[in-house]
């Protein structure tokens, strides 16, 4: 599930994002960064979006946000990558179906609360930037394999949930193939060994509306900044989890992974 990053100010690590894994908020240098990459968007710069208070006229939800008719910004992100484990593809599927296992232990410090039999209402931390943030909450089910194998989760509602300043559209696909390793490792183990290979691919869009201070921003640095906020966050939640799953896997089933074979994770 890993991915390159977007080369952005937004993927600029920090110390403190690392002892924060379950804050996406951006320092005041990344700001900084991220305007001087993508200009500003008036001549009185940054300056001018320091008014939390000044929020257009409306019914005021969490965060200073005027509660939205609909939602006039869209960010997206498409994220692709993939995780090798060492078993066949049926003890996989079998480890996949028992979400109920796994899911919660490897999400871990990413909050994930069970939603009936198949889905969650996972919690990834506070995301935000230039002043604005959200506790950003997402349920997801996870749809049992189709006919075909593939795997899939999208976005629930979470129940008794106030309504938020934003929006997700989580739509995901997991694709498994199983495959023997390759002649020459095979050989230097003196054994043939099976993995399966896995594909994720999720496409994802937060759509919300911004206070007033905030949409003194272009509209190009709101989209932007948006969509490179969003990819930081996508990377960082899809590592974690990625390299949990797969060490949980082979623990539990008492895998040992040979130093010669490198997995993709």
């Amino acid at each position: 599930m890993q991915q390159e990053p977007m080369r952005s100010p937004v993927n600029q690590e920090t110390p403190q994002d690392q002892e924060q894994e379950n804050d996406f908020l951006l320092t005041p240098e990344q700001e900084a960064a991220m305007l001087s990459a993508y200009g500003s968007s008036s001549d009185d710069g940054q300056d001018n979006l320091q008014d939390p208070d000044d929020v257009s006229q409306g019914e005021t939800l969490k965060g200073g946000m005027s509660k939205p008719s609909s939602y006039t910004n869209a960010f997206h992100n498409h994220y692709i990558g993939h995780m090798d484990l060492l078993a066949d593809k049926v003890t996989v599927m079998k480890y996949l179906d028992a979400h109920q296992g796994w899911f919660r232990r490897c999400a871990n410090p990413f909050k994930a609360d069970p939603i009936g039999e198949t889905g969650y209402a996972m919690g990834v931390g506070k995301v935000g930037a230039m002043g604005f943030q959200v506790d950003a909450r997402v349920g997801l089910n996870l749809l049992p394999p189709d006919q075909n194998d593939v795997y899939r989760i999208n976005t629930i509602p979470i129940p008794d949930q106030a309504p938020q300043e934003y929006e997700v559209d989580f739509q995901a696909e997991m694709r498994l193939r199983e495959r023997s390793l390759d002649p020459e490792s095979a050989k230097s183990l003196g054994q043939n060994l099976v993995l399966t290979e896995i594909e994720w691919d999720l496409n994802l869009t937060v759509s919300l509306n911004f206070p007033q201070f905030i949409s003194r921003l272009s509209q190009d640095i709101l989209q932007k900044t948006g969509d490179s906020v969003l990819g930081f966050v996508v990377k960082r939640v899809s590592k974690s989890l990625t390299a949990k799953v797969q060490d949980d896997f082979h623990k539990t089933h008492e895998i040992t992974v040979p130093k010669q074979i490198k997995l993709k994770r």
